[in-house]
């Protein structure tokens, strides 16, 4: 039996792939799978530049809305859940496509590149926490040691994926990388990936333009009210957006202060998509600024026939 084909669309924040994404699926018989770690959350919409209920009309979406921000989810969750809307999708004939920002749950559904949850060891990670308080850089440079490979993945200031990496080792007593590489072994997609990129200055420029619309569409007003409902304020509030805007309302920030802090950090965040997404070599890159829509469908078409 020949494996799925699965259509896959990145790029970095803003760059235009909700736009993308509905015309690519309504021309070639789609269903999105999102793949954004922010979007699974209930109440955040504004923030999370999320499918209007409109967009949401027009194709079918899965995996919005699916837990509250106080909630644990993880990339394996992740995967078990996109697997099975890939099942139902193509079962009915259609074509799952894939799409979002968050580089590790794309590579984790297509490739395995999993953080496995065999060598949860809390003990072990509470240890770990507090080291990194006094010395994270001793945290990356014993990774380095101990999981070349993985340290070489990882920016010595992603503190949670050294630590949960370290975690594994100590805990399972073999590098994650390997562990990785024996669940990547066996793919369980055929992928056509698409990228979309522009102009850096311009990419920049509808970030600013986004985060802008964001405050007059009501952020600020979502913000408080999930600070209302989870006054403990748990890891998802601490995306960007939501952790500016509840300093703003905690006193911290002028209004202008978080606004800026949102630019500076979307940005940042941006560059670091786009550093992830261009080691993958089986991506094809449009830039939007010179690429009309119908040559991604035409092109994307002919690769999805060649696959098939």
């Amino acid at each position: 039996m020949q494996k799925p084909v699965v259509l896959v669309l990145v790029g970095p924040t803003a760059v235009g792939k909700t736009e993308t994404a509905l015309t690519l699926a309504q021309e070639l018989n789609c269903e999105i799978i999102s793949a954004d770690s922010m979007q699974v959350y209930r109440g955040m919409d504004i923030g999370t530049a999320k499918a209007t209920r409109y967009e949401q009309s027009i194709v079918k979406h899965h995996l919005l809305d699916i837990i509250d921000p106080d909630q644990k989810f993880t990339a394996a969750d992740y995967v078990s859940l996109a697997d099975s809307c890939i099942k139902e999708i193509t079962a009915r004939n259609r074509l799952p496509l894939v799409t979002g920002g968050t580089g590790l749950y794309i590579n984790a559904l297509i490739d395995g590149f999993l953080f496995p949850d065999q060598g949860e060891n809390r003990t072990v990670r509470n240890q770990l926490q507090a080291r990194a308080k006094s010395d994270p850089g001793g945290l990356y440079r014993e990774l380095q040691e101990v999981d070349p490979k993985s340290a070489a993945k990882l920016h010595p200031n992603d503190l949670r994926r050294i630590i949960r990496a370290l975690e594994v080792y100590y805990t399972r007593g073999q590098p994650i990388s390997e562990l990785q590489a024996k669940k990547g072994a066996e793919k369980k997609y055929r992928p056509v990936m698409i990228g979309l990129n522009r102009n850096r200055e311009l990419l920049y420029q509808r970030i600013e333009a986004r985060v802008d619309q964001m405050i007059n569409n009501g952020l600020i007003d979502e913000v408080s009210d999930l600070l209302q409902k989870y006054p403990h304020q748990p890891t998802a509030l601490q995306a960007i957006g939501y952790k500016e805007l509840a300093l703003y309302l905690k006193g911290y920030l002028t209004i202008e202060e978080a606004i800026a802090l949102i630019k500076r950090e979307t940005r940042r965040y941006a560059k670091r998509q786009l550093s992830w997404f261009r080691r993958d070599k089986r991506i094809k890159w449009y830039d939007l600024d010179q690429t009309d829509i119908a040559q991604i469908i035409l092109d994307t078409r002919e690769r999805l026939r060649q696959v098939t």
